[in-house]
């Protein structure tokens, strides 16, 4: 900003201010159209195994087409007995009863839990033995009836109807007219035979050596039972097939006893049961098989998207409803307590916590603000001039949002302190300025902030320059939210600049003529301009400098070294639980409303899944694509598989199975209640190894014939053609997702070849993609705002100083404030995540802030000092001032962050507050000694003086 732009500004203050409030109107009325997002598929980016994930999603279905699952965690002193069984069992139909809830969930198998279980196989249980009775029954009864006939054809004369009545008698079996009609048929056949001599006495054949016919009659008499017989077996597939009610299982327990309950649970969830499998997948990992005695369980709740399936984070209104219903209906006689997790519960949180970290930050800040300008400006025209500025920036800011059709989202509350730390320092540096100006003399308003804005002015376009540079340089990130977040920084960044060094400024003037006009006297004194302790402080690095230059620089880059180093061992990190609220503190929940937070639970589930249970949407996806019904690539799965179970990441149920499913286990499971695919399977398998090894495709045909949502699960058939296959790998929520991906990779690499290909993909998988990416961001932000920002100052300081080395000094500061930051974040194993990526960036803009401000002071004041120590003391004393306010209320903002409820943002705020303290004192103790050396060597205030900086104390 030229003196003459400046100048224009202070003649022309009202013309000023109706167009930059006009414009604010048409840039605002963007607002009305923001939106907001909590969907993570905005930090996701373009990647193979991202494609692979959305090709699974959308060509494999998981039982439920569109489902969704609820993990609700039931805890209790002891889970397994009567009590809470039965509570369970009492939640799941009171899910039933909820409208809410129930409008939500699958048909098929809404509910399923490890009471449902327990039930079940009670209730089975009872009629197996049932109909072993049953069987015993018709045998006796069989029995019966081949002796009675056997004497009846001994004896001819012998009436038939009074001994087939007495065996009706005598047994619980019902005999029909039918099974009489077919009795006595067989007994007149064999009378007939023996009457006409058919048999030979002696040796009970037939002439021709024949069997007996004797011997056919418990056939005959199973043939009179056949109908019992075919109900029998009915029974049995009734049985394999039982799916009782919840009011059929809540009967059956509560018909047990302590001790059956105790031995059902030993039978049902012992290791080597053939019911166990299913059973032990809702228990913690730490259960032991048999045991009759744990404090938690899984119930998992299936729930169908009304609108088709959704990106993680970005639940549908009636998922989020439901899913917060399923904690509220948690028993009131505490048989239980649940935990609910779900992406439902997942939404509805991210949602609460942008709306409660607003609600909790943005008051404190203001607060902290206000108090740091009452200190500061200790003036009320100002104090309110400064707070307006900063509401109409931020509505700048989110109107370009609106207009642009960005998002709001969690990151984005980091923007919103950030425009409020950098609008408090615009503003300060122009309102110190034009004090010291009026100050000086009898300067009027006008000229007063013609000559304060046009010196001024030049640091803040070079800063605004530099900064919006350091933000932009988030366009090289791969990571689609970090370019919106830089070009919505850099947005809020010139709107900044627009405000306080064009809006503010027109305002000043125009109030304090009035104000003056009405006498009261408006010449109030700039910060740090006295003699103080502030002011003493502020000259430490003047003093420094000229005394010992250079061992305060050997001493800042040993520092700069060290925190280089650090750097190399910092991590990255992505993944749900980083968007995800922790519990507030009670103190905070104590807040008036709506200032206070609210309750949050999901982290704390997502801790107890991870340390004790088998997630549910923990996996990681081998997904196989081309000749997939050759039998050597079913070959390969199987060896993959083998190899996958052993892996340190693959999780294992209570029992000791791998958590692994493909199209092999799927086969072998529908085998096993199945069987005419039990068949199939074994007419496939000609050397008896479990895996076909011919006419594959016809038994992916039967398989989806006979059970096509386990099929689809894990086959993917389009048209008739099967085109792919996948392995689903359950692993560990707590393991590192390097190790995740390389483990995963290998597994992939045991499938591929043969005509098709492998890759391994899920959500663990693609979140550490973006982990990588973040890492990258942070390095290619930093190579190119540093290399941007040298190259804009070098030139601009070439042209209008005739001295580009200037430029270079100025940036040295900022490098080292950078390797101080990166060097904390180490010390701290404060990583890389979805914020702290742009803190690169972030460092670059802000430290050039501070930096400008010394050197274009520093050079203005070196043309009239006599002396480098003169014009640096002037520098720190005038500029110096408003460096430290801005420093103090901009840090100050940012520490706020630290009560936030996002530990993502609290380690934002950390880390942010040091990087302004850092460029703080680089700029006030360390660039000070940068350009004692620079103007040294350039000749630029050059004297005795400065060379025997003793002789100015005689």
């Amino acid at each position: 900003m030229t003196p003459g732009v400046a100048q224009a500004i202070a003649d022309n203050a009202r013309v000023v201010i109706v167009v930059m409030l006009v414009a604010s109107v048409v840039v605002g009325a963007g607002v009305t159209m923001l939106d907001r997002s909590t969907s993570l598929d905005q930090f996701q980016t373009d990647a193979a195994e991202a494609d692979a994930l959305e090709y699974a999603d959308a060509n494999f279905s998981s039982g439920t087409a569109n489902a969704t699952r609820a993990q609700v965690i039931v805890q209790d002193d002891d889970v397994l007995d009567q009590e809470t069984l039965l509570a369970m069992l009492e939640y799941e139909q009171s899910l039933r009863h909820n409208e809410t809830v129930n409008e939500t969930l699958a048909d098929e198998t809404p509910t399923a839990s490890v009471a449902q279980g327990l039930a079940t196989a009670s209730i089975r249980e009872n009629q197996i033995e049932a109909v072993r009775e049953r069987q015993r029954e018709l045998n006796e009864t069989r029995a019966v009836l081949h002796e009675t006939l056997e004497s009846l054809v001994a004896n001819p004369n012998a009436s038939v109807r009074p001994a087939f009545e007495r065996v009706d008698a005598n047994t619980s079996v019902n005999l029909t007219e039918d099974d009489y009609t077919l009795f006595a048929e067989t007994i007149e056949e064999r009378r007939a035979s023996q009457a006409n001599g058919t048999l030979d006495g002696a040796n009970g054949t037939e002439p021709n050596g024949s069997t007996n016919t004797a011997d056919t009659s418990p056939n005959r008499n199973q043939s009179i039972l056949a109908e019992e017989y075919a109900a029998l077996e009915d029974d049995r597939t009734a049985i394999a097939n039982l799916d009782p009610d919840l009011d059929e299982q809540i009967d059956e327990l509560r018909s047990l006893n302590d001790s059956q309950i105790d031995a059902l649970t030993a039978d049902v969830l012992a290791k080597n049961a053939s019911q166990s499998s299913n059973a032990l997948a809702f228990m913690p990992d730490y259960y032991e098989p048999g045991s009759a005695d744990v404090n938690a369980t899984l119930l998992v709740v299936t729930q169908e998207s009304p609108g088709g399936s959704f990106a993680p984070g970005d639940a549908p209104e009636k998922i989020e409803d439901a899913q917060a219903a399923l904690g509220d209906l948690t028993p009131d006689d505490g048989s239980m307590s649940v935990l609910v997790y779900g992406d439902g519960i997942v939404s509805t949180e991210i949602i609460d916590s942008m709306t409660d970290s607003i609600l909790l930050v943005g008051p404190l800040a203001a607060a902290f603000v206000l108090f740091v300008l009452v200190v500061v400006y200790r003036d009320l025209l100002d104090i309110l001039l400064g707070l307006g500025g900063i509401g109409l920036v931020l509505v700048w800011t989110f109107g370009a949002m609106g207009w642009f059709d960005i998002a709001f989202s969690q990151p984005f509350i980091v923007v919103l302190v950030l425009l409020i730390g950098l609008s408090i320092d615009y503003g300060l540096h122009v309102v110190m300025r034009y004090r010291e100006e009026r100050a000086e003399g009898d300067t009027s308003p006008s000229g007063a902030m013609a000559v304060g804005l046009g010196s001024v002015g030049i640091a803040l376009v070079y800063v605004t320059t530099t900064t919006v540079i350091g933000f932009l340089s988030n366009l090289t990130s791969p990571l689609s939210i970090f370019r919106e977040l830089g070009v919505v920084s850099a947005i809020g960044i010139v709107a900044a600049l627009l405000v306080f060094g064009v809006l503010v400024p027109a305002l000043k003037v125009e109030f304090d003529e009035l104000l003056e006009s009405h006498g009261f006297d408006r010449v109030k004194p700039a910060v740090g301009t006295g003699r103080g302790p502030i002011n003493r402080l502020l000259d430490t690095g003047a003093t420094l400098a000229t005394t010992a230059p250079y061992v305060v620089i050997v001493v800042a880059v040993l520092i700069s070294a060290g925190g280089a180093y650090g750097a190399t061992e910092i991590d990255a990190s992505f993944e749900q639980s980083d968007f995800l609220a922790e519990d507030p503190a009670d103190w905070l929940k104590d807040l008036p409303e709506p200032i206070a937070p609210g309750t949050y639970t999901a982290e704390t589930a997502i801790d107890i899944l991870n340390e004790e249970f088998v997630r549910k949407d923990t996996t990681a996806t081998i997904l196989v694509r081309g000749d997939v019904t050759n039998p050597a690539t079913l070959d390969r799965i199987d060896d993959a598989r083998m190899n996958a179970s052993g892996l340190s990441v693959t999780e294992t149920y209570a029992g000791g199975a791998a958590a692994i499913s493909d199209p092999i286990t799927v086969m072998d499971n529908v085998a096993a209640d199945n069987v005419s695919f039990n068949a199939t399977i074994a007419a496939a398998d000609t050397d008896d190894d479990g895996v076909p090894d011919r006419n594959v495709t016809a038994v992916f045909d039967e398989l989806y014939r006979v059970a096509p949502d386990a099929a689809g699960d894990v086959i993917n058939r389009d048209g008739g053609e099967y085109e792919a296959v996948r392995m689903v790998v359950t692993v560990d929520g707590n393991a590192e997702g390097e190790t995740v991906t390389d483990q995963m990779d290998w597994v992939a690499d045991d499938v591929e070849g043969g005509g098709v290909s492998a890759i391994a993909t899920g959500g663990v998988i693609v979140n550490q993609i973006t982990a990588d990416q973040l890492a990258e961001t942070a390095i290619l932000s930093l190579i190119v705002a540093l290399l941007s920002v040298l190259a804009v100052l070098t030139i601009a300081y070439r042209v209008t100083e005739e001295s580009a080395t200037l430029g270079v000094i100025t940036i040295v500061p900022v490098a080292m404030t950078l390797a101080w930051v990166l060097g904390t974040m180490a010390l701290l194993e404060i990583p890389f995540n979805i914020v702290t990526g742009m803190i690169t960036g972030l460092t670059i803009g802000l430290g050039v802030d501070y930096s400008l401000h010394v050197s274009e002071r520093f050079n203005q004041e070196l043309e009239d000092a006599e002396t480098i120590a003169a014009a640096l003391h002037e520098t720190m004393t005038g500029t110096g001032g408003a460096l430290l306010s801005s420093a103090a209320t901009t840090a100050a903002g940012f520490a706020v962050l630290l009560v936030a409820i996002l530990p993502f943002l609290q380690s934002f705020g950390l880390i942010t507050s040091l990087t302004i303290v850092y460029a703080f004192l680089a700029a006030v103790f360390v660039l000070p000694s940068l350009l004692v050396v620079w103007a040294r060597f350039t000749g630029d205030g050059e004297s005795d003086r400065l060379r025997q900086p003793w002789l100015e104390e005689k």
